[in-house]
């Protein structure tokens, strides 16, 4: 296992590779920006803002949101920095939520005076599902992510609003699959976010054609004929997530500092609302080597808030935990026990990585060594 010599993430993570001076794709990616005219790529925002804006007081684009600090920006910036009357669409997952979770959700939509469409999981169908991706191939939240990916592309083909906006492309942003930077989200699917998988497996597993209809994309006919475009704000803003939560705040985010200091975390302002769900970003860790921690310390060793040696004692301390709290809600939902829960990530750990001492799996290379 290789790591960035820049902002420390292992080769391990798919889709990742690094140059001939050892250094990530999203570390590439973050120095071009110093060449990138941004000015230029708003002005080409607003431009497809007045390609699609509507007088009529109808909705001109639809912003995927979950309610969280990047959606408040999303919103912020189609809204009021654009003028553009958004319909904000969201998927609701079925595991607990945080108070800062609920009050964030009602908040966006108060906050900007937006009108909201929310597809709230089946339970009982996700806990199956979940299951079944969970013993299969260590990811739990499959159901989940994919309705986040498929459920704005439907309702934006349903009401015939082509105007569709995310966030970041995270393969150009974090390194992944992709390694063109574009303004269009065509492709979304295949960024590997959402690792595809053959239809046929679920039905194997008994989940029925009825059951996966709010995970399919509507055809490719259904989406041409709605003249979708899909688009990457990242593109014509670079992005900042911690920029991102100082203008949220502004307009009344919470985050978790007076709920839960969360284990495994090195912040207290991303992913906040759904607890089990941090059982997902959790499992790259026996996966791939790395969690949560080496994420955000990548992001903030590229914008210059932390050292590099920083860095390496977050990932020291918290990259390894699983929080308590997040794992209790994704067993109560599930209904394994912690044995059970234990034995099924225990066939994932990557053994060319890790190797089990006195019973505890720990990293055979760990970046923290090297500095």
């Amino acid at each position: 296992m290789k790591h960035c010599k820049n902002c420390m993430m292992p080769d391990t993570k798919p889709g990742l590779v690094l140059n001939d001076q050892g250094i990530c794709q999203a570390c590439c990616h973050y120095e071009m920006r110093k060449t990138v005219n941004y000015q230029s790529r708003f002005e080409e925002l607003k431009k497809l803002a007045d390609k699609y804006r509507k007088n009529d007081g109808t909705h001109d684009c639809i912003i995927a949101i979950s309610g969280g600090k990047d959606s408040h920006y999303q919103v912020y910036v189609m809204k009021e920095l654009l003028g553009m009357n958004p319909l904000l669409v969201s998927v609701v997952d079925p595991f607990s939520k945080t108070k800062a979770g609920e009050y964030n959700f009602q908040n966006i939509a108060d906050a900007f005076n937006c009108d909201v469409i929310a597809l709230h999981q089946n339970p009982s169908l996700v806990r199956k599902m979940v299951r079944i991706a969970f013993e299969e191939m260590g990811s739990p939240t499959w159901p989940i992510d994919r309705a986040i990916y498929t459920f704005p592309i439907k309702m934006a083909t349903r009401w015939k609003i082509p105007l569709i906006v995310y966030g970041e492309n995270v393969s150009w942003e974090y390194g992944g699959v992709l390694q063109k930077e574009t303004y269009s989200a065509r492709d979304q699917l295949k960024n590997d976010v959402v690792k595809a998988i053959d239809w046929n497996f679920w039905f194997e597993k008994g989940i029925s054609k009825k059951d996966i209809e709010m995970l399919q994309n509507p055809s490719d006919e259904e989406i041409e004929s709605a003249g979708l475009e899909p688009i990457y704000l990242s593109y014509f803003i670079p992005w900042d997530g911690f920029r991102n939560y100082q203008i949220a705040k502004r307009y009344g985010f919470r985050d978790l500092s007076h709920e839960w200091r969360r284990e495994g975390f090195v912040e207290d302002y991303d992913q906040v609302d759904s607890v089990a769900y941090l059982v997902h970003p959790w499992l790259k860790y026996p996966k791939f080597g790395f969690a949560r921690a080496t994420d955000v310390v990548g992001y903030w060793i590229r914008s210059g808030k932390i050292t590099k040696k920083e860095g390496a004692q977050l990932i020291k301390e918290q990259d390894h935990k699983l929080d308590q709290r997040a794992l209790d809600d994704f067993l109560a939902f599930t209904g394994y026990t912690d044995k059970e829960f234990w034995e099924i990530v225990d066939k994932f750990y990557n053994r060319d990585i890790f190797e089990k001492i006195d019973g505890i799996w720990k990293l055979k290379d760990p970046v923290w060594k090297n500095l």
